[in-house]
């Protein structure tokens, strides 16, 4: 699904926040919205137009064209800027969100006022551009033409007259959108019904402090009058939870709603739920519901008891890897095992923390500093459970290892010696995948970062549903290659310090020491790159096994 926005005001960017009282007009267009598909947190957003979106959302565009936007009197810099890229980037197809901030209509009404030629041509200009955007659009593309504020006869918005305060809404699709014929009369709709809206259609979260209704004749879909109702019915129900929760947290806050109020609306959320949940078992019992709107509840509730599926896999292997590999070692080392643990999911929370900080648009994508950080620690532990890189600080006794008599072949023994020496190698690959797991495992729901300092920790522990892992799901080829991404920055970062230890060898090797420390140490690094190689490609096939399963089993459920 890719959205298309066309702005032409000054104040356009507040309709992006989700609040109230928001000034511009703006153009969306949906890519997908008939098929049912959705766009996730973190796709790719292309921005062109008025540079008051770059201080607004700064560094959040996939791709970006500013231009200068503050001289009311040039009414084409930012406009030719915008069809300049316009045409060629919804051709190529690179966005899931594309935003065109058109300026030359505020700025011509500002300084000539609605009737002057100047304004005609603007007119002129808008309309052809959205006549060439339509032929560009996909069969599978919605289109919605916003304004959020009209204009006075001088020109001027701002104020409260009828003719500041309405604007037109357009939406259009080379597929049937609605399932009955549109109103021959337009039918006014509240601005602050375009967040919940367009949020709903994109698949992501309506913004926390929304207050709109959504528009559910957008969401009737192309199949028969009953799942046209469910899937109302599914969106109405999400914007009900999301305004209800918003009404609770603010009352906390600012505690200016009456309690019999608060009460009165809680009252009937509670009852509305209770129907809903009613209308859909009654809806169920009697087999009504569509194949495709029952594999998408069905997938959106199971979404919330698999959101840790793949790292739990992961945990859970590498805990009783530990626990083997511990036996191996001597008692006294155990307290460094358990540093081990600790200071890895200490990294892992700190790049998460630093993802959620940094406010990633490509979540798929572990930074170079993570994966370094990682070979680091690996190989901190290799030091910490006493080994060293000469020959004499192997740990030979591990050969011996639950075995009171001797081998009768040397492969064993080998095999108990390598996994003592190369413990550090063996748990930090195996576990490197994390990397890319971690982040989405502690996503803080929006509501909770959003939360006023003076609100008591107890009450606004709301329930907030997010998808975590299940994230992945939406794009399955997406998490093969960056698993594969992953492990080639680790494969490339162990290359180095092998190629840096044969530079060593080589260089001092007519060195008094070359055999006692550095072949040894280039021995045992190509050894090392070899195990870290095994076991990472063992990690990631982990992980690749378990998305093969939830998919089967997705697949299963779609098929119910």
């Amino acid at each position: 699904m890719a959205v298309l926005v066309v702005t032409g005001t000054r104040r356009a960017p507040g309709v992006a926040l989700g609040g109230q009282g928001h000034c511009g007009s703006v153009v969306f267009a949906f890519q997908g919205a008939a098929q049912g598909k959705v766009v996730a947190p973190g796709r790719r957003v292309v921005f062109m137009g008025d540079d008051t979106w770059e201080g607004l959302f700064p560094k959040k565009f996939f791709r970006s064209y500013f231009f200068p936007s503050f001289n009311v009197k040039d009414l084409h810099t930012v406009d030719d800027g915008i069809l300049q890229h316009l045409y060629p980037t919804v051709d190529g197809g690179e966005w899931d969100l594309l935003i065109a901030h058109f300026l030359g209509v505020d700025h011509c009404g500002h300084k000539h006022g609605p009737d002057h030629p100047e304004m005609a041509k603007k007119l002129v200009q808008m309309n052809e551009m959205l006549r060439s955007l339509v032929d560009h659009l996909g069969n599978d593309t919605l289109l919605l033409v916003a304004g959020d504020h009209g204009m006075t006869d001088t020109g001027d918005h701002g104020g409260d007259s009828e003719k500041e305060v309405n604007a037109a809404l357009f939406v259009y699709s080379k597929t049937p959108l609605f399932g009955t014929a549109p109103p021959e009369e337009p039918e006014a709709v509240p601005q602050v019904n375009l967040v919940p809206t367009v949020a709903l259609l994109l698949g992501v979260p309506i913004p926390y402090s929304s207050i709109g209704e959504v528009m559910a004749e957008l969401f009737s879909g192309d199949g028969d009058s009953v799942s046209a109702a469910l899937q109302q019915l599914l969106v109405y129900h999400v914007n009900t939870k999301q305004v209800d929760r918003f009404l609770r947290s603010y009352s906390l806050v600012a505690q200016d709603l009456p309690a019999e109020q608060l009460q009165h609306l809680q009252g009937i959320f509670s009852s509305a739920a209770e129907e809903h949940a009613q209308l859909l078992a009654r809806v169920r019992e009697a087999k009504l519901v569509s194949p495709e709107l029952e594999a998408r509840l069905g997938n959106l509730l199971a979404a919330y008891g698999l959101g840790s599926v793949y790292s739990a896999a992961l945990v859970i292997a590498l805990t009783l890897l530990g626990f083997l590999l511990l036996l191996l070692h001597s008692e006294r080392l155990s307290l460094a095992f358990l540093l081990l643990f600790l200071e890895a999911f200490v990294l892992l929370h700190i790049h998460a923390r630093a993802r959620s900080l940094a406010g990633d648009a490509e979540p798929f994508l572990v930074p170079w500093y993570a994966v370094l950080s990682w070979l680091l620690a690996a190989s901190q532990f290799f030091y910490s459970t006493g080994h060293q890189p000469i020959f004499p600080a192997i740990h030979w006794n591990a050969a011996f290892v639950g075995f009171h008599l001797d081998h009768s072949t040397n492969i064993l023994p080998a095999v108990l010696v390598g996994a003592n020496t190369f413990a550090s190698h063996i748990l930090f690959a195996v576990g490197c995948p994390l990397l890319l797991l971690w982040p989405f495992v502690c996503e803080t729901p929006s509501a909770q970062r959003k939360k006023s300092r003076k609100e008591p920790r107890e009450e606004l522990l709301e329930e907030e549903e997010h998808m975590m892992e299940m994230r992945l799901r939406e794009a399955p080829e997406r998490l093969s290659a960056a698993l594969l991404q992953l492990g080639l920055k680790y494969l490339f970062i162990l290359g180095m310090q092998l190629l840096a230890c044969v530079c060593a060898a080589v260089i001092l090797r007519r060195h008094l020491m070359v055999w006692k420390v550095f072949a040894p140490k280039f021995l045992l690094e190509a050894l090392g790159f070899v195990v870290s190689s095994i076991c990472l490609l063992l990690g990631i096939s982990l992980v690749m096994r378990v998305d093969c399963a939830v998919s089967t089993w997705f697949t299963q459920l779609q098929l119910r």
